[in-house]
């Protein structure tokens, strides 16, 4: 009930930048970062969660306080908004580090990320920064977010519900599914406009989009309960396919969502995975 609420909120205030900063590349950075630095597996989400909305954030501040707005005026080439765009590309990295730091704190595990490991990696890519600017950069991700860093990410919402559908009385393969699942949030945080372009396309039954159509979408695409429901029915599809249509059932009892939905979601998916029409 609190991921459900704490979710629709979100999507009630969505800024109008939302996704800006989930592009392949950002997250493919993030996710070796990750794995280089052996951090938990809900680092990685709650990392580049915290660097979407810090930079929409940053962002609006700097756009507001250059006399901009962000409606309309992000999209021209002013110079005003090229002043914004070379600041924010000159600290990128940093605040990307600063974020995977954040959310190693966040962990419930041990292992963090440290000044020393950050600054060496740092170093590793002919950045010249000082501990001191390590410490002030972590300190304007705070400050910006207003310290509300411990978000809940799409991981949260599907093992919590994979946690509920056991409970439920679905005999399903826990563990093997549950690792199936987190490949397949990585793949769909690593494919995510592939995969929202399709879905979008698939729900309006046309293959090219109006503006407004695109803007609507944005909470579809945000909406992290959609997203763990279906990947959790794309796993079962896959490993247990004749349980999939109770899963289903208990998904949409649970969560609300329309078999429709899950049904679509889950062969967009598949449809990435086989790079077919017809998974």
């Amino acid at each position: 009930m609190h991921l459900a609420m704490e979710n629709e909120q979100y999507l009630s205030e969505l800024p109008e930048l939302a996704g800006s900063f989930k592009d392949t590349r950002i997250v493919e950075f993030i996710f070796l970062l990750s794995e280089q630095w052996h951090l938990d597996q809900s680092v990685r989400y709650q990392a580049v969660e915290l660097l979407e909305r810090f930079m929409i954030k940053q962002v609006e501040q700097m756009w507001e306080s250059s006399g901009g707005s962000v409606k309309g005026g992000a999209q021209g080439q002013g110079s005003g908004w090229s002043s914004v765009r070379d600041q924010i590309v000159n600290t990128f990295v940093l605040r990307l580090v600063s974020c995977v730091q954040l959310a190693s704190k966040l962990s419930l595990h041990y292992c963090r990320v440290t000044s020393d490991t950050a600054l060496k990696f740092l170093q590793s890519l002919k950045y010249s920064y000082s501990k001191q600017e390590l410490l002030e950069s972590e300190l304007a991700v705070l400050n910006t977010l207003h310290f509300r860093i411990n978000v809940s990410t799409p991981l949260a919402y599907l093992e919590l519900l994979l946690e509920v559908l056991g409970h439920n009385g679905c005999l399903l393969p826990a563990k093997p599914l549950h690792q199936l699942c987190v490949q397949l949030l990585d793949f769909c945080y690593l494919t995510r406009d592939t995969i929202y372009d399709t879905l979008l396309k698939i729900t309006i039954e046309n293959s090219t989009p109006s503006k407004l159509q695109l803007a609507k979408f944005l909470t579809v695409k945000e909406d992290s309960m959609l997203l763990a429901v279906g990947i959790i029915s794309t796993g079962v599809f896959i490993l247990s396919p004749g349980c999939w249509e109770q899963v289903v059932e208990h998904l949409n009892c649970i969560t609300d969502i329309t078999p429709q939905s899950i049904l679509e979601f889950s062969y967009v998916v598949l449809k990435g995975i086989l790079g077919s029409t017809t998974p």
